[in-house]
């Protein structure tokens, strides 16, 4: 920036480090106000950059209509709800941008704004998760259909997070294949370079044999089985030949099944925490 000439040395000392790096991460012309301001001599902290920014984005935007843009620049509603809005749609095709754009030039009001931008993360994630799910490839649903009648029946978050949900089992899915095969891999090595003068190794991998094996099982819960608990079993076959590089040409097919022992005092809370938690982590 200062190379650029936005800035001069002497001026940097008007940023806290966070405040500088959202800086550098701001288009030009947002890195142009947020320097005049600090020629100013104004303090500059990560607070100013975002309004800064947020103002910019409501008074410039192609993707907002007039009527809000007025409104933006009266005060009546503030920036920072705009550039949310602006944000989501920047993801969505133009056929969809103009569509909430219709209906926020209809209805210009913080309400309003309120909702098409929550429609418009949902859209935008359903959008974009459909198109990395494997499971809807090649098929001959109609996606844009799908959706309009997800909007009619305003189920639109459900059906977003249903197809995020589902890429994330097909990434998961995917990497528990992987360590799968490194497991396999690591464990015959181990095999292999060790004897009967090494029975706790020996010991080691027989323990985890459960995790290499065709079937592979764990315990969620109480190991004891005296509380919550739950055994996943998940079944894997591979089909077709493979080297390192081929995994996505493979076919994996897993199964599972689970078998349960519930103490129902003990485990209702478990079982809350196991339902929230985000697959894609576990």
């Amino acid at each position: 920036m200062i190379d650029d000439g936005y800035l001069e040395t002497e001026d940097v000392n008007k940023f806290t480090k966070r405040a500088f790096m959202e800086t550098a991460k701001s288009s030009p012309e947002v890195q142009q106000v947020i320097a005049d301001s600090a020629k100013q001599g104004k303090r500059i902290t990560r607070r100013e950059v975002k309004q800064l920014s947020d103002e910019w984005v409501a008074m410039t935007s192609d993707l907002i209509p007039e009527e809000l843009r007025a409104k933006a620049a009266d005060q009546s509603i503030p920036p920072r709800y705009i550039a949310p809005l602006v944000k989501q749609m920047e993801r969505l095709p133009e056929v969809h941008q103009d569509t909430i754009r219709e209906a926020v030039a209809e209805n210009p009001d913080l309400g309003t704004l309120k909702q098409v931008t929550a429609e418009a993360r949902y859209l935008a994630r359903y959008l974009e998760g459909a198109n990395q799910v494997q499971a809807l490839n090649d098929s001959n649903i109609d996606l844009e259909l799908a959706l309009e009648e997800a909007l009619r029946l305003g189920v639109l978050n459900t059906a977003a997070e249903l197809v995020n949900q589902s890429g994330i089992l097909e990434g998961a899915i995917a990497k528990l294949y992987g360590s799968w095969r490194k497991m396999n891999q690591l464990s015959e090595r181990l095999y292999v370079d060790t004897g009967a003068s090494t029975p706790h190794l020996r010991g080691l991998l027989g323990r985890l044999d459960q995790l290499c094996g065709e079937t592979v099982e764990i315990t969620i819960g109480d190991p004891n089985g005296e509380g919550f608990s739950r055994t996943i079993r998940l079944t894997i076959e591979e089909s077709g030949e493979m080297n390192s590089n081929q995994l996505d040409a493979t076919e994996i097919s897993i199964s599972a099944t689970t078998s349960v022992s519930t103490d129902i005092n003990a485990g209702a809370d478990t079982l809350v925490e196991l339902e929230d938690e985000d697959l894609g982590e576990w």
